[in-house]
């Protein structure tokens, strides 16, 4: 019998999905879900039930199942984005799983001015729906703590791509905001693994030496550790 910890990742097809779950599979058992006709496990995360039932038997889950458009129109975020989040973290709750790692965003805080770095313990000021309900995620994070003793960790994702963006339509916010594929694996990792105390917000952003978020007690307490850099990567 393995005893690789046994993590369940929603949203495994998506763009953040499929660039961690085989980097973290090498490291745990990993239940991978996405929705009906993707090459994982099917798993519709505003059915609470079907949450409950996959959550069987698992030690921590990292959702990150969600709408990722900033566009978005509320019609589409409410289904994933707001029924969802509440889905699996109930479904936590009734399973009495050890963690419970939420996707957030920059995003969710994205309101406040250009010049202001932003840390963890900033509360939420989307400036977008979408945001919005990442501040929905983080606030049932926050109720999860308080019904359960469930550990919960929001990671607060930034710009995340492949290699730093560039082009005539990026901002310095955004290249500062960036987070590499390998670091948001790591980030990942430490949100699962770190030692946490009720519920705690990071950000989650690459080594950058200018920096939208910033990296600091709660990214170091967790043992998140990256190692790119937006102005060092070709």
């Amino acid at each position: 019998m393995s005893n690789k910890r046994r993590v369940l990742i929603t949203g495994a097809a998506g763009r953040i999905g499929s660039a961690v779950t085989d980097r973290l599979s090498e490291q745990w058992n990993v239940v991978a879900t996405d929705v009906a006709g993707t090459k994982y496990q099917d798993l519709d995360v505003t059915d609470t039930e079907a949450c409950r039932a996959a959550l069987a038997g698992v030690d921590s889950v990292v959702h990150l199942a969600a709408v990722p458009n900033a566009d978005a129109e509320w019609k589409d975020l409410l289904p994933a984005n707001v029924l969802g989040v509440h889905s699996v973290a109930s479904a936590a709750i009734a399973s009495g799983v050890r963690r419970l790692v939420l996707a957030s965003s920059l995003q969710a805080v994205s309101a406040y001015p250009d010049d202001f770095q932003v840390r963890p313990s900033d509360p939420p000021r989307p400036a977008n729906l979408y945001g919005a309900t990442k501040a929905w995620a983080e606030a049932i994070g926050s109720w999860v703590t308080s019904v359960s003793p469930i550990e919960v960790v929001a990671m607060r994702i930034g710009y995340f791509a492949e290699k730093p963006p560039t082009g005539p339509d990026v901002t310095p916010r955004d290249r500062a905001a960036w987070l590499s594929f390998g670091d948001c694996a790591e980030l990942v990792r430490a949100s699962v693994e770190g030692p946490v105390t009720g519920f705690t917000v990071i950000n989650g952003i690459s080594a950058n030496r200018y920096r939208k978020a910033s990296y600091g007690e709660p990214e170091h307490a967790l043992g998140y550790q990256p190692s790119d850099d937006a102005w060092a990567t070709p």
